[in-house]
């Protein structure tokens, strides 16, 4: 059990993180089956905005009242190559949300209807130049900075009543044009990783009980294909890391499996990486039974579809086309809680797409449009 993990009040935790900040080794967020709501980045320029869908049991979305709701900053106001741009934290409490045209994040209490209340203080400098990815795991938040002259990984405390706080002496610089796609912890919480998109590298941390990084020995690691993207651990295994490369070009597209060891050294697993014969797979997930992985492959508008091994090799089962063969810009997905619904967001669509999964099979379902004007980056399932 790590230190703090017997800790119980959330004050006293804070106060040693403002003294010198640790984590809590609460499990991921979690909730129930059943409808809920889904939460997307609008990432617009100028003010931006968060949009609310609510989740019906059919997978079907209809726009919050209120919706879209303002974030406090400012978005891009074009695609943020990320993955992990929306994220729910305490257990759904609170929505931190990028703001990569103000160089901010964002925070936002979750009401019980599913809307959304900026909480005091937000947003906050992300610590760097244009953030792009977020990281969070109990109370412990890092942010993937991908902008020129303030690249990094930047790690904060979230307070219990919702305020983010830097964390001393977190900062890890990046080299201008790494351009770091995702940053993740594993499930519980001892790594991080990030990608390095523009280097087409892996950096891999051991996560301390201070809630401070240190570099795993030879991070960073070669990706096994050029422009290492999204990634994800599995949910049934804390040292099992997949990833993405996204660059390899016309139907060359792979999707790399990991073992993480104890110290975050990275090592291939099988005969990775697994092929799909897709082009660009940018955004990957897994179902949360660990058995079934989805990569979207933005250049040839599919969904790949793998099953897993106990092991982590992965099989190809096949590739469902996203929008009837237009692809539409099919970019960031987000599964619900029981892995029966998957959401993709189509970019070029204006629209979030949503499909019944039935183990490692997807049927297409209907379509709901984003607000106008939106960029979206990210989603975030409850």
């Amino acid at each position: 059990m790590r230190l703090l993990s017997r800790m119980s009040l959330p004050f006293a935790l804070l106060g040693l993180a403002l003294a010198g900040p640790a984590i809590a080794s609460a499990s991921a967020d979690s909730h129930g089956d059943g409808a809920g709501h889904v939460y997307v980045n609008d990432n617009t320029a100028g003010t931006n905005t968060i949009a609310v869908f609510n989740r019906h049991a059919d997978g079907s979305l209809t726009p919050a009242a209120g919706s879209p709701f303002l974030a406090g900053g400012a978005g891009a106001g074009a695609g943020v190559a990320s993955q992990g741009a929306i994220q729910l934290a305490d257990h759904g409490r609170y929505l931190l949300a990028v703001d990569a045209g103000s160089n901010q994040i964002s925070v936002l209490r979750v009401d019980h209807d599913g809307t959304l209340d900026p909480v005091a203080g937000s947003p906050v400098s992300s610590g760097g130049v244009k953030p792009d990815s977020i990281a969070v795991h109990g109370n412990l938040v890092y942010v993937a900075n991908s902008g020129v002259g303030g690249s990094n990984y930047t790690g904060f405390i979230l307070a219990p009543w919702g305020h983010l706080y830097p964390l001393s002496r977190s900062t890890v610089t990046l080299p201008d044009g790494s351009a770091p796609g995702d940053v993740l912890f594993n499930n519980d919480g001892s790594k991080l990783v990030g990608t390095e998109v523009g280097t087409s590298v892996i950096d891999s941390f051991r996560v301390g009980w201070d809630g401070r990084l240190t570099a795993a020995p030879g991070s960073p690691f070669p990706a096994q294909g050029l422009g290492p993207f999204g990634s994800q651990f599995r949910p049934t295994s804390s040292n099992q890391l997949f990833v993405s490369n996204a660059h390899n070009g016309t139907g060359l597209g792979t999707v790399s499996a990991f073992s993480d060891s104890a110290n975050g050294t990275l090592s291939s697993i099988g005969s990775s990486p697994f092929a799909n014969v897709q082009t660009a797979p940018c955004w990957l997930i897994i179902s949360p039974d660990g058995r079934y992985l989805f990569a979207v492959n933005t250049g040839s508008g599919t969904i790949s579809r793998y099953t897993i091994t106990p092991g982590g090799a992965l099989t190809l089962l096949g590739s469902t086309t996203v929008g009837s063969g237009t692809g539409i810009g099919a970019v960031d997905p987000g599964l619900t809680p029981n892995g029966r619904t998957l959401y993709v967001n189509e970019s070029a669509a204006g629209a979030i797409g949503a499909f019944a999964v039935s183990g490692g099979n997807l049927t297409e379902l209907a379509t709901t449009p984003m607000p106008a004007g939106s960029k979206p980056a990210g989603i975030a399932v409850n």
